[in-house]
């Protein structure tokens, strides 16, 4: 193989990986369609679901920025009436992320009253996509 066409795919690769990584990073956080999931409280050791939705985070032992999440979602659930937040740790029960198809971690859930799953986010949720969601239970 000759240096040019060597370098030529190479270049091409780099800037391949740059624009998969710059739309991924683009779709972090932001909401999509709940379809239509139905959550059990059961999966999550809750009893009940909160009076006007339900945060649910499905994290991972390993997950670098679930924590991050986590008290994101403790502060915003405190600063609303009727909202509750609950974890699922999906280490201990692998046979949730078949049955919600999440596929990576954090992955949060805006559930309504009956369980009816609102919107999802994958990644770190922006603040104002969880006001939009939470608008719209």
């Amino acid at each position: 193989m000759s240096p040019v066409l060597a370098l030529s795919f190479a270049a091409a690769l780099l800037v391949l990986a740059v624009v998969a990584g710059v739309v991924l990073r683009l779709l972090d956080g932001r909401r999509r369609g709940g379809g239509h999931l139905r959550f059990d409280p059961a999966d999550a050791s809750a009893t009940v679901l909160g009076e006007r939705a339900t945060l649910v985070q499905f994290s991972t032992e390993m997950c670098a920025r679930c924590p991050q999440v986590r008290r994101m979602l403790n502060d915003y659930a405190s600063d609303h009436d009727g909202l509750a937040h609950v974890e699922v740790d999906l280490t201990h029960r692998p046979e949730l992320s078949a049955r919600y198809r999440v596929l990576s971690t954090p992955t949060t859930f805006v559930v309504d009253g009956s369980g009816a799953v609102r919107a999802r986010f994958h990644g770190v949720p922006h603040r104002h996509a969880l006001t939009e969601a939470l608008a719209a239970v």
